[in-house]
């Protein structure tokens, strides 16, 4: 079993900054990526960003240049640095594993951090 814990999330202003974590705990053999996705109010959750186990990162087209996602001592903690951050990007941030159970993968979530960012 793995839990996600996330934090960081709070109010900012438009062009401000916050860094959320995740951080894991549990037993992880294999991970496939570390995602981080956002739902907003009356909209569908839509992934935000991603790391590989390789380190290869991806973005939506809507947070490159400003987000970067980053991790820490292995797969223990990762990171989401949001620069320049607009309005739009309010919304509740989550963070997720796939993990790797051969030949089968399974997604783990956290609980969700607040994001907002006010006008």
């Amino acid at each position: 079993q793995v839990q996600l814990v996330e934090s960081g999330g709070g109010l900012v202003q438009a062009g401000g900054s916050l860094r959320l974590s995740c951080s894991a705990s549990g037993s992880i053999v294999s991970i496939n990526a570390m995602n981080w996705y956002r739902q907003a109010p009356g909209k569908q959750r839509e992934l935000v960003a991603s790391i590989t186990s390789g380190g290869s990162t991806n973005y939506a087209d809507s947070v490159k240049g400003r987000f970067t996602i980053s991790r820490d001592n292995g797969w223990k903690t990762v990171y989401l640095q949001m620069n320049s951050l607009k309005p739009e990007d309010t919304a509740v941030y989550y963070c997720n594993y796939n993990v790797n159970l051969y030949p089968l993968a399974r997604n783990y979530w956290g609980q969700g951090t607040q994001v907002t960012v006010s006008s």
